[in-house]
Order: structure tokens, then C-alpha cells, then sequence
């Protein structure tokens, strides 16, 4: 079997996850970042992947491109990716919730003939989600509570005192697309429902804190002429970046499996 070939836009604790679960078949050989992480990326990678400051350094063809590095990495460089007719697959989808940016990658995608992928990250069902929404839906719910560690450094801290909670709290109940807005490190989930389901502006968000949470729940409850469903997901944050699921790095090993597989589940 012909080994392919990846990109990640950034290496953080994801990337990292991503690269270490990588499947046979597909090698890393590239990895962007900013021009401040080069040195030391380049250090823990070793000769043989090239590290970059912007896909327009890469002189080769990637096989497939995943965007571990948040909102501002794909603001930075998804267009780029697309406009040379790549395959990006996205983690921080709640970037797309600026209309102008989104516009903007789904034009670079058909005038370079890429593909944006957008990833299930750190939720499940939204295959379902997308399934029922040919048929039309009613309303659709997503719900987040995780450890006030989780929230830290987010807009959180402007809305309730992290430091000070004894309980279970509601910090935010809102729209999908204002969540991902206020919360990029925290609320990919929202947007992801969003795109699958009613729209950022359709879909309700809540967001709580509880100092009792050793896990990060998702609740999605969806309702429309199929019928209804509810789904919960406790899942473990990344050892090393509490913001953020292991099961959204998982997704991305998913996406990079499809890359090599011809039968896509």
C-alpha cells in the first residue's frame, strides 16, 4: 500500500494526540505553526517532517490536511489549504460562525476544487442530526457542563466567579452562533450542532460550570417530524489541555482512517 501523506496546522496537545494515534498508511510530513513555535517543533519532530510558517512554504501535495490549531489557525490558513484543491478537515468549527470567513472557505473550496471537512469532534450523533433535519426540524438543544478549570481563561470568567462556585451553574444559555463566538476554546461543539442541525441562530446553547464535573458532558436534544432523541456524552478531556475532548483529537484519527480507507462508516 502507497503511504500518504499529512498535514497538521499546529501541534499543540491535539496535534500531538493526533500524530501518536496516526494510522499505518499515513505519515506526518508537514506541520505548520507560527514563526515563535518553529524551533522548538522542529526539535521534538526530528528531520523528517518540515515545519512551516504557511502552507504556500509546502512544495509537495498533501493527502490530507487537519486543522489542529483553533479559530486562528483556520482563519490563517484554511483558504490557503482550499485554494490549492486540498481536503482540510476542521476541529475548530466554531469559527465558522462568522458568516464572512465561512463565505470565504466554501469560495476558496469551489474555485480551487479542495474539500472542507467538517469534524464531529468532541459530540456523536451528528449523522443522525444531519439525517433528520431532510425531514425537518422543530428545535434543536445543546447543553455543555464542565469543571470550572475547564472554563478558565474563556469569556466565563467575565459572566461568574470560576473560583467561587459550590455548585452547579448556568453561565450562559444563548444561540449557537454567539457561543462559538464568546467561547472559541470551549464551544466548537455548538457550532458543529449547528451546522448539522437548524443554524447557528436557531440552535439554544447552555453552558455550565460545576466544581463536581470530572468530566465533560455534552447533552444534545433534538426534535423535528422524525420524532425525537436525546444524547449524552461524558467524555475525558486531553491529559495535557483540559479545554479541550479526547474524542475530538480521536475524530480527527477518524478522519485521517477514512483518508486510506475505500469503505467510509
Amino acid at each position: 500500500m502507497t503511504t500518504k501523506r499529512l498535514m497538521i496546522i499546529g501541534y499543540g496537545a491535539m496535534a500531538r494526540e493526533v500524530h501518536r494515534l496516526l494510522p499505518t498508511g499515513l505519515t506526518l510530513s508537514w506541520v505548520v505553526v507560527p514563526e515563535a513555535q518553529v524551533a522548538a517543533t522542529r526539535e521534538r519532530l526530528g528531520a523528517g517532517v518540515e515545519v512551516l510558517t504557511s502552507v504556500a512554504q509546502c512544495e509537495g501535495r498533501p493527502d490530507l490536511v487537519v486543522e489542529c490549531a483553533g479559530q486562528p489557525g483556520l482563519v490563517e490558513h484554511g483558504e490557503a489549504v482550499l485554494g490549492r484543491g486540498l481536503t482540510l478537515a476542521i476541529v475548530a468549527t466554531g469559527a465558522l460562525a462568522d458568516e464572512g470567513l465561512y463565505g470565504r472557505l466554501r469560495q476558496a473550496a469551489e474555485m480551487g476544487g479542495g474539500r472542507m471537512l467538517v469534524l464531529s469532534g468532541a459530540v456523536a450523533g451528528m449523522d443522525g442530526l444531519a439525517a433528520a433535519r431532510e425531514g425537518g426540524l422543530e428545535s434543536v438543544t445543546y447543553e455543555a457542563c464542565k469543571a470550572p478549570r475547564s472554563w478558565k481563561g474563556s469569556h466565563a470568567e467575565q459572566l461568574v466567579d470560576l473560583d467561587a462556585l459550590t455548585e452547579a451553574t448556568v453561565f450562559y444559555e444563548g444561540t449557537a452562533g454567539e457561543a462559538a463566538r464568546l467561547f472559541p476554546a470551549n464551544a466548537n461543539v455548538a457550532a458543529t450542532v449547528a451546522l448539522a442541525g437548524i443554524g447557528m441562530q436557531a440552535t439554544t446553547v447552555r453552558l455550565t460550570a460545576d466544581p463536581a464535573a470530572r468530566r465533560n458532558t455534552h447533552r444534545i436534544h433534538v426534535q423535528g417530524r422524525f420524532g425525537e432523541f436525546r444524547i449524552e456524552l461524558n467524555g475525558r478531556p486531553l491529559e495535557h489541555n483540559p479545554k479541550t475532548s479526547m474524542l475530538a483529537a480521536l475524530s480527527v484519527v477518524r478522519a485521517c482512517r477514512q483518508a486510506l480507507d475505500p469503505v467510509t462508516v
